[in-house]
């Protein structure tokens, strides 16, 4: 059975840090491409960050760049978000996603997804 679990949400200050982890199992997913996506309450799941199965491409949405490092250890089928200088408008459920490509997870966004974790909820208080 494949799943991606995800680990690491939490109540942060506004300033402070998270880091999410995504542990895969059931199959392995060093050839896929991987992401972040976040939903707040009454709004669309949207991409927060993705990244080729080498690594070597990665995305982020323009109001979490300079903030947010997305990586990956193919090794031990993990994904990670590091989460620096939060702030209350990150707030959300934060979901793991796997995709086929690079390019489907980027170009299609939630619909280029073949599997979903359950999601992590962040809390940013001011």
């Amino acid at each position: 059975q494949v799943q991606l679990v995800e680990s690491g949400g939490g109540l942060v200050q506004a300033g402070g840090s998270l880091r999410l982890s995504c542990a895969a199992s059931g199959r392995t997913f060093s050839r896929d491409a991987m992401g972040w996506f976040r939903q707040a309450p009454g709004k669309e799941r949207e991409l927060v960050a993705a990244i080729s199965w080498s690594g070597v491409r990665i995305y982020y949405l323009d109001s979490v760049k300079g903030r947010f490092t997305i990586s990956r250890d193919n090794a031990k089928n993990t994904l990670f978000l590091q989460m620096n200088s939060l702030k209350p408008e990150d707030a959300a459920a934060y979901y793991c996603a796997a995709s086929p490509s690079y390019q489907s997870i980027v170009t299609r966004k939630k619909e280029g997804v073949d599997y979903w974790g359950q999601g992590t909820q962040v809390t940013v208080s001011s």
